[in-house]
């Protein structure tokens, strides 16, 4: 069954589903990926002006082409490093409702994979935050860290504290897209259930934002990008006729 579903319905299974989901990572950094495009820096800065163009309309914000400009800016230079690293097959959606759970296979093979027809080649800390900041549920506390640390116990050869930056950035970018995809679903697609999620997602990007390599993108957020508050929140649904 889908991890999502089984950890509803038996939360006991949680840890050792997610620990096999990012034990499966490895095998997605170890995949021929000559044929795969990379996940460079105009796909990664496109999918976080997501936010500018979508979420900040919708929210109020008039967005100026400066505006617009310095959050772009702001990526280029926050993911520089990240976004030119190509070692790992990135599925870009491997989270709960993506991963099937096959117990009578051995090892990585119990992790079954679903929707992974855009995955590009960049690094290996994108799954992981696509698992561990869910958009559509929450995970038991102290769980997100302890599969950091299972997934860096993993390749010593990492640099921890260069991998956990990584980790915060590309999931600022991730959940700033996301915040903007959920708002792009109910303005331009009719579909409102979409902004319920935002508060999750922007708890997650507020997290991610919270250290020293994210600076300048937190300042931008909390000068320019209004909190998806309750009552925000009601007042887009009832403009587009919710």
């Amino acid at each position: 069954g889908l991890f999502a579903r089984l950890c509803e319905a038996d939360p006991a299974q949680e840890t050792t589903l997610y620990g096999a989901a990012v034990d499966a990572l490895h095998a997605l950094e170890t995949r021929d990926t000559d044929a795969v495009p990379p996940y460079d820096m105009a796909v990664l800065e496109r999918e976080a002006m997501l936010l500018t163009d979508w979420w900040c309309p919708a929210a109020g914000v008039a967005v100026s082409a400066d505006m617009r400009a310095e959050w772009a800016g702001h990526i280029r230079t926050a993911l520089a490093d990240a976004g030119a690293d190509r070692s790992a097959l990135v599925l870009r959606d491997y989270h709960a409702e993506n991963l099937l759970w096959l117990p009578e296979r051995e090892g990585d093979a119990r992790v079954g994979l679903l929707d992974y027809q855009d995955a590009l080649i960049g690094h290996p800390a994108y799954d992981l935050v696509s698992l561990l900041e869910d958009a559509r549920r929450d995970l038991s506390p102290g769980l997100a860290e302890a599969m950091i640390a299972r997934f860096l116990d993993a390749r010593p050869a990492l640099d921890g504290a260069a991998f956990r930056r990584d980790y915060d950035l590309l999931g600022a970018q991730r959940n700033a897209k996301i915040v903007g995809i959920f708002a792009r679903l109910c303005v331009r697609d009719g579909k409102p259930r979409y902004l319920s999620m935002i508060p999750r997602v922007w708890a997650h990007l507020m997290r991610d934002l919270g250290g020293e390599a994210t600076g300048a993108m937190r300042g931008f957020v909390e000068r320019h990008v209004p909190a998806p508050t309750d009552a925000l929140l009601a007042r887009i649904a009832a403009e587009h006729g919710q």
